[in-house]
C-alpha cells in the first residue's frame, strides 16, 4: 500500500492516535476569573453569608390583612365623628331658624299686645274679653315670648331704655321707677328693650 507523499515525494507523518480513535482532551488550566465563586454556603451565588433569608420575602397575609382592617377601621371612626359633627350642627341651624321665625311673627303681635296693656289699665278689656286677651299672652308664652320690665327692677341698658331719669339720694344703685312700655324678648333674642323712668344717685360732680 503506497502511503501519501507531500510535494517533495516525502511521506507525511502518521498522526498521533490516542486511545481507540478518541481526541486527546486538553488539560484543565487554571480558572477564569470572570467565573462566580463556588457557592460553599448553601446560600446560592450573590447571597452574602449570614443574610437572613426573610428579608426579601413579602409580609404574610395576616400582617397585610390586620394592618388594612385597622386602616379601614380608623377611616370609619373618622367619618362617623365627622357625620356626628354634621348632624349636630344641623340641628344647631335648626333651631336657629325656628328660633328666628317664630321671633318674627312675635314681633310682629307686640303692637296688638301694647293695646291690649293700654285698654286693661284702663278698665275697658273686661268678662269675656279679658279671657281671651288672658288666652292669647299663655299662648304667646309657651313659643317662647318672655316680658321684660318691672317696677324695681336694677336698671340693665341691655334690655332697658331709659326715657327719664330722676336724681334721688334715696336710691344707691339706678333703678325702675316705672315701666312707660313692656319689653319682650325670645329666649336669648331680645325683641324690643322696656322703656322705664329711672331713679338713681345723682351724676358726679352735680
Amino acid at each position: 500500500m503506497n502511503r501519501p507523499t507531500n510535494v517533495h515525494g516525502l511521506p507525511h507523518p502518521p498522526l498521533a492516535l490516542v486511545g481507540h480513535g478518541t481526541a486527546k482532551h486538553p488539560e484543565p488550566g487554571p480558572p477564569d476569573a470572570t467565573d462566580p465563586p463556588e457557592d460553599r454556603t448553601g446560600q446560592g451565588p450573590g447571597r452574602p453569608a449570614g443574610q437572613d433569608e426573610s428579608a426579601g420575602r413579602p409580609a404574610p397575609p395576616e400582617a397585610v390583612l390586620h394592618a388594612e382592617l385597622r386602616e379601614r377601621t380608623d377611616d370609619l371612626q373618622r367619618l362617623k365623628a365627622e357625620y356626628d359633627n354634621y348632624r349636630k350642627r344641623v340641628h344647631r341651624d335648626r333651631l336657629a331658624v325656628g328660633e328666628i321665625a317664630v321671633a318674627n311673627v312675635l314681633s310682629r303681635l307686640l303692637p296688638v299686645l301694647d293695646s291690649l296693656a293700654e285698654a286693661t289699665a284702663r278698665g275697658e278689656v273686661t268678662g269675656g274679653f279679658a279671657r281671651i286677651a288672658e288666652e292669647l299672652r299663655t299662648e304667646l308664652g309657651t313659643l317662647g315670648l318672655q316680658a321684660i320690665g318691672a317696677v324695681g327692677d336694677p336698671f340693665d341698658p341691655l334690655i332697658h331704655e331709659a326715657i327719664t331719669y330722676t336724681p334721688t339720694d334715696r336710691l344707691e344703685q339706678a333703678t325702675c321707677t316705672e315701666v312707660l312700655r313692656m319689653g319682650y324678648r325670645v329666649g336669648d333674642r331680645l325683641l324690643r328693650p322696656a322703656q322705664v323712668a329711672v331713679a338713681g344717685e345723682p351724676p358726679a360732680g352735680a
